[in-house]
């Protein structure tokens, strides 16, 4: 076994090596930019090595600069996480050039299984069952065109060399083709240096199922199942588990036999994992009709690798390192078994509202669910952030991958929920409340998957406000209370009861929610108690208000009828409110310091977030039609189009393509037609 290691990534996948890594003795280097001197990553190792600025082309995916840190802290072998230089061939041969490990597969197999279009051929050859498609070399644009109209539309465009959803565009019909095309190509160049591009037939309903396989130097290999990541937004997995739904034994040795065959095909060592698509021509209860096809190979440990290690209870970066170290695997697949249900959610820095745009800031507030021990755990998190700690528009918008368990798909489900509920972000938006909707979505909880799942059940997933007004304001009210009571002195003129030797108190407080302005009015009464009534008129909600402070920091609040527990968290005049139903925000308004606002602006576009500016549609002078594509952004490693808000007439384009661009810079102006 290895004595020290470098850890070529940053992130939750960084903390993860190292954790596994520090429980078998083995010690670890940690790479970092700019952006990250002061990441959880860094702590996490027992040694870190600067290696360059904040933008991934300048550090972590300069490899002759981690093989030389690598080399300079006396490291044996280099782990490389997944994303990044994972899946880089001239990497892993230079790693081996330097007299170094290379925790992964050999150079060989990634070549093999990096071009999608080659390794499509590979399995032709070795007779695994396809997507019908054009994978060829010629890259004309007419005949890629002429290929899509011979397969029949709907069609998938693929970069050859992509992964993780990028590069990719579903064309529903042949004019769409060429626009689509261009735009496929543009990103895949800029993500991975290669602009080619396959084309596959669009399968309907389609399932999303992988299998995980591992390979030794002894020339054993066995596959630990599969997991089914149906669950998608712009073909990136937004939900994965295992084992998938539905399946039956028969269907799971074919596809995991299949897996394995095509990890032999190619001499592979160390994790991978096989994907495939997997068509339901009977429709979600008729899993004995499945037919699966080969999609791609990934040659490296996947994001969503803790629900296999849950359902098995192996540690697959502990396989990785004994793989790497030359030990043979640690069980065959008569050892292998299924144990109850897991499921992953990526929580991401992103708003599902406004077309998932992903987000960045600082989590003011960072709170993570009750967690147990990695072998067999109930609940687990694997991040690599903390609280105060910046998302970045430097790298994709992931904070966390939270992990549940249980004995049946139904009571993991019944965990993940309840741990969503327990995860409270405030700073920036997130996907957590839309997790939850998806988890207690019909399609989701009855097990009726296939990639179409959110744009299918888009009226329960988006827009959704579980919490009330009436509710919220009471939280909101409640949480001032508390904080003034606890203020109070030991004098009586200090006491925050409301006494009045006349009159009762009555107190007036004023709150902007979603798009409403309400007001409230909280009465004191006798012994503490309070009345409160929210809105006016007949939608008016009166009732007695109680509250009682909890032991994790929250408080048993009691309104018109109903008991909840509720977290909030003030910033400024914006109360963060966090219950079991579901998670909101109100303003609670200084009505001095309010007084007199107004503002009105209209006809500029800005950028949503930093970015690169990629192109301009139009130019001065161009008149424009309301949802016209203006310009393109890029952030994230994403594209993101700004779309005229009214018909117009652009005036000035303030930006070139190729300019980097803060948050709420105006790219161009626009005036009414």
């Amino acid at each position: 076994m290895f004595d020290k290691i470098l850890i070529a990534n940053r992130g939750e996948i960084a903390c993860r090596v190292a954790a596994t890594a520090r429980r078998m003795g083995v010690k670890t280097v940690a790479v970092y930019s700019d952006a990250d001197a002061s990441a959880k990553h860094v702590a996490a190792c027992d040694e870190a090595v600067h290696v360059g600025a904040s933008a991934p082309k300048d550090s972590y995916l300069r490899w002759e600069r981690i093989i030389e840190a690598a080399q300079a802290t006396g490291a044996q072998a280099i782990h490389p996480g997944y994303g990044f230089l994972s899946e880089n061939e001239d990497f892993a041969r230079a790693c081996a050039d330097a007299g170094l490990v290379f925790i992964g597969p050999p150079a060989s197999a990634i070549n093999a299984m990096g071009l999608k279009a080659e390794s499509k051929r590979l399995m032709e050859q070795a007779q695994v069952p396809l997507v019908p498609g054009y994978h060829g070399t010629n890259q004309n644009p007419a005949l890629l065109q002429a290929e899509a109209d011979r397969i029949g539309y709907p069609v998938l465009i693929k970069a050859s060399a992509g992964g993780g959803g990028k590069g990719m565009r579903a064309v529903d019909k042949s004019e769409d083709f060429a626009a689509a095309l261009a735009s496929c190509q543009r990103e895949a160049l800029n993500s991975f240096g290669d602009d080619a591009v396959l084309i596959e037939k669009y399968v309907q309903r389609p399932r999303h199922i992988e299998i995980q396989v591992f390979g030794d130097t002894h020339g054993n290999c066995v596959y630990l199942f599969e997991r089914d990541c149906s669950v998608q937004r712009r073909h990136q997995k937004v939900l994965e588990e295992a084992p998938a739904p539905g399946m039956t034994p028969e269907l799971r040795a074919r596809m995991g036999e299949a897996a394995v065959a095509a990890a032999r095909a190619v001499g592979y060592v160390g994790a991978g994992t096989v994907e495939f698509i997997v068509e339901q021509p009977g429709g979600y209860d008729a899993p004995e009709q499945m037919k699966f096809y080969f999609m791609e190979m990934n040659t490296r440990l996947q994001v969503e690798h803790p629900v296999t290690e849950a359902i098995t209870g192996e540690d697959l970066v502990e396989w990785q390192l004994r793989v790497a170290s030359g030990q043979p695997l640690p069980k065959q697949q008569s050892e292998l078994r299924i144990i109850g249900h897991a499921i992953e959610a990526r929580i991401c820095a992103e708003n599902p509202d406004n077309n998932f745009l992903p987000a960045t800031g600082r989590l003011d507030v960072y709170r993570k669910p009750p967690c147990t021990s990695f072998e067999r755990s109930t609940v687990r998190v694997d991040d690599g952030v903390r609280e105060g700690d910046a998302i970045s528009p430097f790298y994709d918008s992931m904070i966390a991958k939270l992990i549940v368990h249980g004995d049946t798909r139904a009571q993991a489900l019944a965990r993940l929920d309840d741990a969503l509920a327990q995860t409270h972000i405030v700073g920036l938006a997130t996907n957590v409340q839309f997790l939850r909707h998806v988890v207690r979505s019909d399609s989701f909880a009855q097990a009726r998957l296939d990639t179409a799942l959110i744009p299918r059940e888009e009226a329960v997933l988006f827009g959704q406000e579980r919490v009330g007004l009436p509710l919220a304001a009471a939280a909101a009210v409640a949480s001032q209370l508390q904080r003034e009571l606890a203020q109070e002195g030991s004098d009586p003129f200090s006491r925050r009861d409301g006494w009045r030797s006349l009159l009762a108190c009555r107190r007036r407080f004023e709150f902007d929610f979603n798009d409403t302005h309400a007001k409230a009015w909280l009465t004191y009464g006798p012994g503490g108690s309070y009345q409160l009534e929210v809105g006016e008129g007949d939608a008016a909600v009166a009732g007695a208000l109680a509250f009682v402070p909890a032991a994790d920091g929250g408080i048993d609040l009691q309104y018109a009828g109903q008991r909840t527990r509720a977290t909030v968290y003030a910033q400024g005049e914006t109360d963060h409110i966090f219950t079991p139903r579901g998670a909101t925000r109100i303003e609670a308004l200084d009505l001095l310091a309010h007084a007199g606002d107004s503002a009105a602006e209209g006809g500029r576009l800005t950028a949503p977030m930093p970015g690169k500016v990629v192109s301009f549609a139009v130019k001065a002078g161009d008149k424009v039609a309301k949802g016209q594509p203006l310009a393109v952004m890029e952030a994230m490693k994403m594209e993101h189009t700004i779309a005229a808000p009214f018909d117009g007439v652009v005036q000035e384009l303030l930006y070139a393509p190729g300019d980097q661009v803060m948050d709420g810079a105006e790219l161009l102006s626009l005036s009414p037609s």
